[in-house]
């Protein structure tokens, strides 16, 4: 660690400052340092070593955080010229990200743990540690644009690829933190990336892109969880209480969900059923048809904003998923909570996962999904 105080304790000309790039091992966060190097900054690579126990390999594109994609991380700061320090983050990553997810799922919620590990890990844990270093920035490889408004405050607002867009995972971004960001990739699609990184002579360039959730490499979320949480078999109801299957754990269930249900009882009329709630207290799950799945408000907790929170209502549009369609609301902050009622029901909204708000391709602020109302209720 004194090597790298000492190598950047000078203090950098105006305009130039001293950027600690976190490089996953991928494309974008490879290209992304690159970016940063080349507009003259002081950079230095960091890779977050979040597993206790990293595989040797990545199967597919399943997983990341293994001893390849640190190594992978390694070669592009070789390449671009950079110091390059991998920093264990693997008990914090397991008691804010991995913990709080299993005990989510226990308690009968759907959380996001991108949302979590951006909130906890990135942009606290690590963002701490570089201001606390001399750093000035932290660059990240997501895709996602910061734009200054005429006030001179820094806005997060969605990608110029919006295949890829990632703002709603940036949605728990404080102001503050989002003073000490860098998105070098926000105006750039993912084809140009991988072009990039080819011109360079980064290796990463056609590296598949990881998918589905990093500390579970196989795709088995259902698997993970009973393994640490056990068995606790229940009925599942029907949405008058009579039974129509078991199941081995609520944990297995989401809000909206239609596949793997083991029901044992069809519908009379032949429709499918969907999740309509989950109870780890009584261990049951309840089912029904799609029109029950409605939803006309929700109230999220812990909210989160970008800015300055807004006084009063607000007109807004409403994403409830990573990559949901954004829906036209209104919300307001009461008393520590965030009310937001949809002009257009929305179907499946489980309870822990966050509701981010958009004004055009701004972001607002953010908030966990804590209960719901049904249409039929309203």
């Amino acid at each position: 660690m004194s090597d790298m105080l000492a190598a950047t304790s000078h203090h950098p000309p105006a305009g130039r400052l001293r950027v600690l790039a976190a490089m996953s091992g991928g494309v974008d966060s490879a290209v992304a340092a690159a970016r940063a190097v080349e507009a003259g900054h002081y950079v230095t690579g960091v890779h977050l070593a979040l597993s206790t126990n990293p595989q040797s390999f990545r199967s597919g594109a399943r997983g990341c955080c293994t001893l390849e994609d640190a190594r992978d991380a390694r070669r592009a700061a070789d390449v671009l010229g950079i110091p390059f320090y991998v920093w264990d983050l693997a008990e914090r990553f397991r008691a804010d990200v991995v913990e709080d997810f299993v005990a989510e799922y226990a308690a009968g919620r759907t959380p996001n743990p991108c949302v979590r590990c951006n909130e906890k890990i990135k942009f606290s844990a690590v963002l701490d540690k570089a201001v606390a270093l001399g750093f000035d920035a932290v660059c990240t490889g997501h895709y996602a644009r910061l734009v200054s408004s005429p006030a001179g405050t820094r806005e997060l607002h969605r990608a110029a690829d919006s295949g890829k867009d990632q703002s709603y995972v940036l949605g728990v971004l404080t102001a503050d933190q989002l003073d000490r960001a860098m998105f070098p990739l926000g105006d750039t699609v993912k084809t140009e990336v991988r072009t990039e990184a080819a011109r360079r002579g980064l290796q990463v360039a056609t590296k598949p892109d990881s998918h589905d959730i990093c500390f579970i490499a196989d795709g088995d979320t259902a698997g993970f969880l009973s393994g640490r949480i056990g068995p606790a078999p229940g009925p599942i109801l029907d949405e008058v209480g009579a039974v129509v299957g078991t199941h081995t754990g609520t944990y297995g269930y989401t809000v909206g969900q239609r596949k793997r249900l083991g029901l044992s009882r069809p519908t009379p009329d032949g429709k499918p059923r969907y999740v309509l709630s989950i109870s780890p207290v009584s261990r049951t799950v309840t089912v029904g048809p799609a029109a029950q799945l409605a939803v006309t408000s929700l109230v999220g907790v812990r909210p989160r904003w970008c800015g300055r929170p807004p006084d009063g209502p607000v007109e807004c549009l409403a994403q409830l998923r990573a990559h949901g369609e954004p829906l036209p609301a209104i919300a307001e902050q009461v008393d520590g909570e965030l009310r937001v009622s949809l002009r257009t029901p929305a179907r499946g909204v489980a309870p822990g996962q966050a509701v981010v708000l958009y004004q055009g391709t701004r972001v607002l602020g953010s908030a966990t999904i804590d209960r719901t109302t049904a249409a039929s209720q309203s």
